[in-house]
């Protein structure tokens, strides 16, 4: 029974963490680049959740469409302005940036919000369900099922919607999507962002269950990797 509860609380996880990773897959995908400040955009949608529960009484849950909003179109705006740069530069070029890029968001959180741990207070985050002897937590089962959705509209939008047909070229051949008519630019920025704006989203469905500080994207960037891996 307790291997049957170790595998059903892995699922559940394993899902968020998915979420958190695919951001990173598609930049990777769609451009080439590795974002070693990643984790960061997750930082900032647990943030921005948690300033909608605690000053609005917004659900975090419902404040992850505002998380994703934010680290989209911050992830837009440093693509066009700063990754852009460095496209068909050194992969070492490219790395110091998204290094310096991490170093940035992290230090600015801790000095916008300082050091302290902060959590989130919501009714069911203390509720469980018994199916058979097996427990299966509300706030885990909510984050699952949300980074499931998330995934299925990301599948959809890359596989039936113009955009994702459009990244799918670029990713393939940028020339030639360019060629075509595709403006690419424009998709390395909607890449980019919407990347940011899942890793922000997964981070904003986890924090009824967890805590946020400036420097709790290094408690999830190895996962990260080694998901996309």
């Amino acid at each position: 029974m307790s291997l049957l509860q170790s595998l059903v609380d892995g699922v559940m996880i394993g899902g968020v963490y998915s979420i958190i990773a695919v951001g990173l897959t598609l930049v990777f995908g769609v451009m080439g680049i590795v974002n070693f400040a990643h984790a960061e955009f997750m930082m900032i949608g647990m943030f921005v959740a948690y300033f909608f529960s605690a000053e609005l009484g917004i659900d975090p849950l419902v404040g992850s469409i505002a998380a994703f909003s934010v680290a989209f179109g911050l992830g837009a705006l440093f693509q066009f302005q700063l990754v852009s740069r460095v496209m068909n530069a050194p992969h070492t070029s490219q790395i110091l940036l998204t290094v310096g890029l991490l170093i940035a968001l992290e230090s600015s959180a801790l000095l916008l919000f300082g050091p302290s741990f902060r959590s989130v207070k919501t009714s069911y985050q203390e509720s469980a369900f018994n199916i058979g002897g097996i427990f299966v937590s509300m706030p885990y089962l909510a984050a699952f099922v949300l980074a499931s959705l998330s995934a299925m509209i990301l599948w959809l939008t890359l596989n039936r919607t113009w955009i994702g047909r459009a990244m799918r070229a670029t990713a393939e051949n940028p020339m030639a999507a360019q060629l075509v008519g595709i403006n690419v630019k424009a998709i390395y920025c909607i890449a980019f962002g919407l990347g940011t704006g899942l890793t922000a989203f997964g981070g904003a469905i986890v924090l009824p269950y967890t805590t946020v500080y400036p420097s709790v994207g290094s408690q999830y960037v190895i996962l990260m990797f080694t998901v996309v891996v």
